[in-house]
């Protein structure tokens, strides 16, 4: 099973793999640094829970257009809540767990997986972002609506990554124009669908604890409204709740159809390029748990596995990078 931008192993040669991980390698080697000086004590859950909630929305496959779905990247959303750099780096975890322990998205193809899914959503979805934020009202429905609207534009900055990928490590005789086309036409569709998920995630929070996000650390309490923040022990209780919510229940209601790369692959003639996964004897490969035989709860089960193990990977990460090195503070923190 192909999952949104999943790419498997054999889609794009060896050339591409090696050069897209050594990319990512650095950046994410630079977001571990970034994160001990960006991230606030009390914005270390907010890593985690996002990270869990990541995983679990990217379970829900939604309808785009006849035979078509997509789902949540997440990379842009991610760094709207926590700044790029540590966006970027929750995405690269949710990435990575996918890879090791479901089969979602290639070993060797871990390296564009990441680029394509977490930092250019991320980097690209701030920069996009704060442009919206120019235009936008100063109060937390800007922050929202800025939200939106990158988080949906940057699902095709991330098709096109793909395409640019391509060009120069096709491994099927498809031209360049042919996959770019298809790619950023469906999922533009798929955007559509991210900008909203991320605007009432975004609204969500705001809602709660608006002094936990990175987008709108130059909003005032007057700009953000009188509102008494959620306390931080319900924060992390009710995030939680919600991504365990869309694991175990929200996940069940997936469109089986194919996502947005797999339906391009299947249309222009590339789909017979993917390789047998390496871990597909994982306990919970294509998001089946072994040894379950009811379908819903094999999923359920595998979905919780999922939450919990991005939770405490992020968190883990986190916390030990504020503890090496806690030097600044939220309200220290620049707009990187």
């Amino acid at each position: 099973m192909l999952v949104a931008m999943h790419a498997p192993d054999g889609f794009l040669g060896p050339g591409v793999a090696a050069f897209t991980a050594v990319i990512s390698i650095v950046v994410i080697g630079l977001a571990l640094r970034h994160a001990s000086a960006e991230l606030d004590d009390r914005q270390v859950p907010l890593a985690g829970i996002s990270a869990a909630f990541i995983f679990a929305a990217q379970m829900f496959n939604f309808p785009v257009a006849a035979g078509t779905t997509g789902h949540l990247l997440g990379g842009a959303l991610a760094a709207v809540l926590l700044g790029p750099w540590v966006g970027a780096l929750v995405v690269a975890v949710v990435v990575v767990v996918q890879a090791l322990l479901f089969a979602d998205g290639g070993i060797t193809a871990l390296g564009y997986n990441v680029l394509n899914m977490a930092i250019v959503p991320a980097f690209a979805g701030w920069a996009l972002f704060l442009l919206w934020r120019k235009v936008m009202p100063r109060s937390s429905g800007g922050v929202v609506g800025a939200a939106g609207l990158a988080c949906g534009m940057t699902v095709v900055l991330s098709a096109m990554a793909f395409s640019i990928e391509w060009l120069f490590g096709a491994t099927a005789p498809i031209p360049f124009d042919t996959v770019f086309g298809a790619m950023v036409g469906v999922h533009a569709l798929i955007g559509i669908g991210e900008g909203l998920l991320s605007a009432l995630v975004v609204g969500a929070v705001m809602a709660a604890r608006p002094d936990l996000v990175a987008g709108a650390r130059d909003l005032n309490a007057e700009e953000i409204g009188d509102r008494r923040p959620v306390g931080a022990r319900a924060f992390a209780i009710g995030g939680v709740l919600v991504a365990v919510v869309f694991a175990v229940v929200v996940s069940q209601f997936a469109f089986d159809d194919p996502d947005g790369l797999e339906r391009v692959a299947q249309d222009t003639g590339f789909l017979d390029r993917a390789r047998d996964h390496a871990v597909a004897g994982s306990p919970f490969a294509d998001y089946a748990t072994r040894g379950i035989g009811n379908a819903q709860l094999s999923l359920a089960v595998a979905g919780l596995a999922g939450v919990a193990v991005t939770l405490l990977v992020v968190y883990g990460l986190t916390t030990a990078t504020r503890r090496v090195s806690p030097r600044r503070s939220l309200h220290a923190t620049s707009s990187s």
